[in-house]
């Protein structure tokens, strides 16, 4: 978990309330609000509200929230603690966007070059099982 001012400041309340919180740390997870709410033994209505912020959990349940999201409950309540790190800027985006362009285009010309290598590996057990039989 990253634990910085501006993470803090994305996520105080001031500009996040606890359904933006919680809403951050699931999407953190990877994980859908019906996984979420299968793994807490809730129904889908009940994360659904606390994303919404019309309700709030009981206390076991922040527990468990918190320890199943990898945060903290302080963080969850008010934005200060261990929580998610603040989402990524455009420019960063950008700049990892780039950067997996790059990596395609990189697999890409070695995918080619295994498919011709594998092109003339054929050819040429091709032509040896036609000399064999």
């Amino acid at each position: 978990m990253i634990e910085t001012t501006e993470a803090q400041d994305w996520y105080s309340g001031e500009y996040a309330t606890f359904g933006d919180r919680l809403t951050a740390a699931r999407e953190a997870q990877g994980l859908s609000t019906s996984e979420l709410a299968r793994r807490l033994g809730v129904k889908l209505k009940t994360i659904q509200a606390w994303e919404n912020d019309t309700s709030e959990p009981r206390a076991n349940k922040l527990q468990m929230v918190a320890g199943l999201l990898n945060v903290s409950m302080r963080w969850l309540l008010t934005g200060e603690g261990e929580g998610v790190s603040e989402p990524a800027t455009p420019e960063e985006m950008e700049a990892g966007a780039k950067a997996l362009l790059r990596d395609i285009q990189q697999m890409r010309q070695q995918m080619t070059a295994l498919a011709i290598h594998m092109g003339k590996a054929e050819k040429s057990l091709r032509t040896i099982l036609k000399e064999a039989f």
